[in-house]
């Protein structure tokens, strides 16, 4: 089953976590070998495809631009690096399994995420 526009609008990632979909794994290694079930869960380092990201880092600095004002409590956050469409390499163990329309995905916090791979062009 594809997952669909409305059916990600239904996720909501908080703070520093990205949603991931895993990269399909596969129980035979480039030499042609089968490898059973509990080899891949030992694996340490997991890939996959960031499909929404959270707000960020929660931080709290005050407005002090206009000290009469009432203090409002607007969250502000510093934003993740991970960007939706990024490749993920990151902690297996860190990871959370769920499972939403027959599809499996993989909870990460930004801190498990080893290295990010963005198809965008960029002109250095």
């Amino acid at each position: 089953m594809e997952l669909t526009l409305s059916n990600i609008d239904k996720f909501i990632v908080v703070g520093d976590r990205v949603l991931v979909r895993p990269q399909e794994e596969s129980n035979k290694t480039s030499s042609g070998l089968y490898l059973p079930a509990g080899v891949k869960e030992k694996e340490k380092v997991q890939s996959g495809y960031v499909i929404k990201v959270g707000p960020g880092y929660a931080t709290s600095t005050p407005d002090e631009d206009e000290p009469w004002k009432e203090p409002a409590d607007q969250v502000k956050y510093i934003p993740l690096q991970a960007k939706e469409g990024d490749l993920a390499i990151f902690l297996r163990k860190e990871a959370v399994e769920i499972e939403f329309d027959r599809e499996k995905f993989l909870i990460v916090p930004q801190s498990a995420i080893l290295l990010l791979i963005r198809e965008d062009d960029y002109n250095v």
